[in-house]
């Protein structure tokens, strides 16, 4: 999608850590820790400018109100569809119905099935003859 904006990230990504290695230990680790936070925010950006293309306006509402209760299943929604872009599949904005379709799909996998079973305990008093 913006392959040449990502291209060019990663070359200013490349002439920072290049830099950062002719400075001294402490001075090195405190940059690198800038600059990996940097980079962090870089990419959640780059990741929501993705999105806004992929996704329509009341999706990423959507979405957002979902990351509010559940980051981490919105997170995973967030990878799906930016995977399946990146793949070809989504060739136009995905809509809301969309979305809750793909979140059903994936709440039908994620759903974990509980079996309780209860075993009574014997007691001294309790005959069996």
């Amino acid at each position: 999608m913006a392959d040449p904006e990502l291209e060019a990230i990663r070359q200013r990504r490349m002439q920072e850590l290049m830099g950062q290695q002719r400075f001294g230990n402490q001075q090195n680790s405190e940059q690198q820790n800038k600059a990996q936070e940097d980079a962090k925010r870089e990419a959640d950006e780059q990741r929501q400018v993705m999105l806004s293309q992929i996704l329509s306006s009341q999706a990423r509402e959507r979405l957002a109100r979902i990351a509010l209760v559940k980051p981490e299943k919105a997170r995973g929604v967030e990878d799906v569809v930016l995977r399946a872009a990146q793949m070809g599949q989504i060739v136009e904005k995905v809509s809301e119905e969309r979305l809750i379709s793909l979140l059903e799909q994936i709440n039908n996998q994620t759903t974990k099935q509980t079996k309780v079973t209860i075993q009574r305990r014997r007691s001294v008093l309790d005959d069996d003859e």
